[in-house]
């Protein structure tokens, strides 16, 4: 987690240089207007990216040093089961479907259109998270 922080921030540090630069330059045009716009863009950009550092740093306060992290780590240390990855699922296209519903609702004005495509986001997101969840886990004293 120690590379990913890293690479975030610095990303952030210069979509942070770029946003006053962007702002400044704009402003010295002809008109003297600064162009929201992209200066929106790319300070909203900074602040995903600050984000995204920031959780990664926080989280890597808190784990051990995986053989990424490590300089003096094999290829063999990172051997071994990575995880489980769904072999296929509706889910996201669900998610996708109900996402545009929700911006054809705004596109059109249409209030009633947004809500039902926000609960249909909400149902679709939470089959995707919970898509493989079984209920509590039983051990053998119960």
């Amino acid at each position: 987690m120690k590379t990913e922080w890293r690479i975030f921030l610095i990303i952030a540090g210069f979509l942070f240089g770029a946003t006053i630069l962007y702002g400044a330059w704009t402003a010295g045009e002809a008109n003297g207007h600064i162009e929201w716009v992209g200066t929106t863009a790319l300070a909203l950009s900074f602040f995903l990216c600050s984000m995204c550092g920031g959780f990664f740093w926080f989280v890597s306060r808190r784990i051990d040093l995986r053989p990424e992290d490590r300089p003096d780590a094999e290829i063999a240390d990172g051997a071994g089961e990575v995880g489980f990855f769904s072999p296929g699922s509706y889910w996201p296209f669900g998610l996708a479907l109900a996402a545009a519903v929700a911006g054809l609702g705004l596109v059109f004005w249409q209030f009633w259109l947004v809500g039902a495509g926000l609960v249909a986001v909400i149902f679709s997101a939470c089959g995707l998270l919970f898509e493989y969840y079984s209920g509590t886990r039983r051990t053998a004293e119960h």
